[in-house]
């Protein structure tokens, strides 16, 4: 009697259980395609506008403007891409390969400049090497040559914004090489050896080739970050494509030549997230022998391990000690009172949108990753590509793609609202800050998908069907089961584009409510007038706020397996 009333009361739940599981997989459906949708929205918003703009537009950026952005910007993504991948590789070779004194700190700090924005460090290095800087003064001091007496590299200049970029984004080509470098064997590398070629040539040869999909992916990692930048280009006057968007919607007040540029700008992006997706996709590696079986690191002793030595060192002196030194004289003389009433209202927008944005996100890529899991098709997969879009659209773009339909719309409402009932609307959605952690949203969704995913791997299947077979619905099975697992990569996800937010700049200067500045603002904003120890203090307080993340990966680094 007992067992007969147990099969009938889970007979009649049964229903009801059906029901509450379809309901929770239709919010997790919607939720998800609304997330792509603000994804996919900013580009087409650009596409749209700037086909509509007129062709007088165009003809005029052609004959004027458009050669010079297009040449500059190519100009950048050439020496960033040698840059960086002269030093990540240089570096993640030696300190894998080799054994010198140093090598275990040198491993670790060669990813600190990743704490830096690049404008940051060219607020450094302007007030080092301008014309009125330390080292011009103290040249001219000691010899007594005027102006016209000699001649000083130009900092203000497209290979000084090249230099900062290369600074700043050499780890990402760094960390991914040296893990490639890493998993190799050392069967064939040695085989190379026996073979008679030279340590150098064996590496040219056998290693570089393994790891080129790696190499690949980190050197076009930092060219997407130097088509984006605005601060260190605009700052130095380099007319790229991420400045020549500002000026035009700002300074020029044209919002069809804004969404032009931004759809070339578009164009370039997508062409280069295309062609890291087939870099990965094409070329693979297995390696060949017991998988554990690693290259011995030879030791350098003597003028060789100086010269790695201080080949290493080179650039995290040049992209972190110095400029951090520098900052913090600087912000001695700055004149900036971190605990005035204006810096605390700096600080609390900052940290307002970062905190915000960062958790809009961070459940934005729990909706799209989730519901990838649990329905697999071609449905979710195409919401999780258009997730991923975000990161090859540059915070200008995703800025004009977002400003055009909305203050589209909050015009119509407010003209429409004034011919009906004489009520002005104003901006309802374009002057909000709701708008800005979209855009926020949009740009850093990518990161804090693949944090999100690389920790959904270690949940296994079973759990999923066990939850199920316990009658546990969808969202249940997430909330009990999944975020209690992956609780340290969701906080990886959050500190990640929590401090992305807040070095951000093109998005918020263009998207920012009216008096609503951050301290990304205000840091450009003194420099722009010149007033770089000003300058320097929100700096510092952006670089300290940097330094969380990288000191995690630090730690990863740190940790891992040095064979």
């Amino acid at each position: 009697m007992s067992q007969s009333s147990c099969v009938t009361s889970q007979t009649e739940l049964a229903p009801g259980g059906t029901r509450r599981k379809a309901r929770g997989t239709r919010a997790l459906a919607s939720i998800a395609t609304l997330v792509a949708a603000a994804c996919l929205l900013p580009m087409l918003a650009v596409a749209l506008a700037a086909v509509t703009g007129g062709t007088d537009t165009v003809e005029h950026l052609i004959a004027t403007v458009l050669p010079g952005y297009a040449g500059t910007t190519v100009f950048l993504v050439v020496m960033v891409s040698l840059g960086t991948f002269a030093l990540g590789v240089g570096a993640a070779w030696l300190v894998t390969m080799t054994r010198f004194p140093g090598v275990r700190a040198l491993e670790v700090a060669l990813v600190l400049p990743m704490a830096f924005p690049s404008y940051v460090l060219a607020y450094a290095y302007t007030y080092i090497l301008d014309y009125p800087g330390v080292v011009q003064t103290a040249l001219r001091g000691m010899t007594g040559w005027g102006s016209h007496d000699y001649w000083f590299p130009e900092i203000r200049s497209t290979g000084g914004a090249a230099t900062m970029l290369i600074l700043v984004l050499y780890p990402y080509v760094y960390l991914l090489t040296r893990a490639a470098f890493l998993q190799q064997s050392s069967g064939a590398f040695l085989a190379a050896r026996t073979l008679g070629h030279s340590a150098w040539s064996a590496f040219w040869r056998v290693s570089l080739p393994m790891a080129r999909p790696a190499i690949a992916g980190g050197v076009l990692l930092a060219v997407m970050e130097t088509i984006a930048d605005f601060g260190t280009s605009a700052y130095f006057g380099v007319q790229t494509f991420a400045t020549g968007i500002y000026t035009s919607w700002f300074t020029m007040a044209d919002r069809a030549a804004a969404a032009q540029l931004a759809l070339c700008l578009l164009a370039f992006a997508l062409v280069l997230a295309v062609a890291e997706r087939s870099s990965r996709g094409a070329a693979r590696y297995h390696a060949a022998g017991k998988r554990h079986m690693k290259m011995p690191p030879e030791p350098l002793t003597g003028l060789r391990a100086a010269l790695a030595f201080g080949l290493c060192a080179l650039p995290v002196v040049l992209g972190f000690v110095l400029p951090a030194v520098v900052l913090a004289v600087m912000g001695l003389d700055g004149q900036q009172d971190l605990l005035s009433r204006r810096y605390l209202r700096f600080i609390h927008n900052s940290l307002t949108l970062a905190g915000t944005a960062a958790v809009v996100t961070v459940c934005a890529a729990i909706a799209v990753g989730f519901y990838q899991r649990l329905k697999p098709g071609r449905r979710s997969t195409a919401t999780v590509y258009l997730a991923r879009l975000g990161y090859a659209v540059p915070g200008g773009v995703i800025a004009v793609g977002l400003m055009v339909p909305f203050a589209a719309f909050d015009n119509t409402l407010d003209a429409w609202m004034r011919a009906t009932f004489d009520i002005s609307t104003g901006l309802l959605i374009t002057g909000s800050i709701w708008l800005l952690v979209a855009a926020y949203m949009v740009r850093f969704l990518a990161g804090a998908l693949g944090a999100y995913e690389g920790g959904q791997s270690t949940v296994h299947a079973n759990m999923d069907a066990a939850a199920r077979s316990l009658g546990e619905t969808p969202l249940g099975t997430l909330r009990r089961i999944h975020l209690p697992i992956l609780t340290p990569s969701l906080l990886t996800a959050l500190l990640i584009v929590f401090v992305d937010v807040m070095k951000e700049l093109p998005a918020t200067l263009i998207m920012r409510p009216f008096n609503y500045d951050t301290l990304a603002v205000q840091a450009y904003r003194l420099a722009s007038d010149e007033r770089l120890e000003g300058a320097a203090v929100p700096s510092l307080v952006i670089v300290a706020i940097g330094l969380l993340p990288v000191i995690l990966i630090c730690r990863q680094v740190g940790r891992h397996d040095r064979g």
